[in-house]
């Protein structure tokens, strides 16, 4: 699931406003190789990040199905298996020496898709908080996860309670 968890992260780095130095080390923690991004790159990626968004916004599978869609048109060119550095066999959807925008686009696209699958289109979401913008990859074991984190889901919490008193 690394590509799912990969989406999140970026679209959650868009949202803050991050720069270049903190997208590089996001996309090392998430086993990208070859991490390095010029000014232009970063500034595709974060354009990338908001295209993302869409498949976590979205209202219902249906809905976040075109969006994978949409995505899996525009950044992937073709499904193989792999097996590079030692790794498990595992699918790449764009040629392992694609550049950096490509790689991110094909990991991000085809692990949402493989994700969608795996949970049926759902376990995907936006923070229920006010003002929050982050988005989450709901791992749950009931999968009605509503919050980006358990502080959104306290301070909601807090914040209705005082609105009742």
């Amino acid at each position: 699931m690394p590509g799912v968890h990969l989406s999140a992260a970026l679209v959650n780095a868009a949202a803050a406003g991050i720069g270049r130095p903190a997208l590089e080390a996001i996309l090392a923690d998430h086993d990208i190789r070859r991490p390095q991004l010029t000014g232009e790159q970063g500034e595709l990626l974060i354009e990338w990040s908001t295209r993302l968004r869409a498949v976590f916004a979205a209202e219902d599978p249906d809905a976040r199905t075109v969006a994978v869609n949409a995505l899996l048109t525009v950044g992937t060119t073709g499904v193989y298996l792999t097996t590079h550095d030692g790794r498990r066999p595992h699918l790449h959807f764009t040629p392992e020496d694609d550049d950096i925008v490509g790689r991110v686009r094909a990991v991000t696209a085809g692990g949402l898709a493989i994700f969608a699958v795996e949970s049926e289109g759902e376990r995907l979401g936006t923070c229920a908080r006010a003002g929050c913008r982050a988005v989450f990859v709901d791992t749950s074991r009931n999968g009605r996860r509503r919050y980006c984190s358990a502080r959104c889901g306290n301070y909601d919490a807090v914040h209705r309670h005082r609105g009742r008193t």
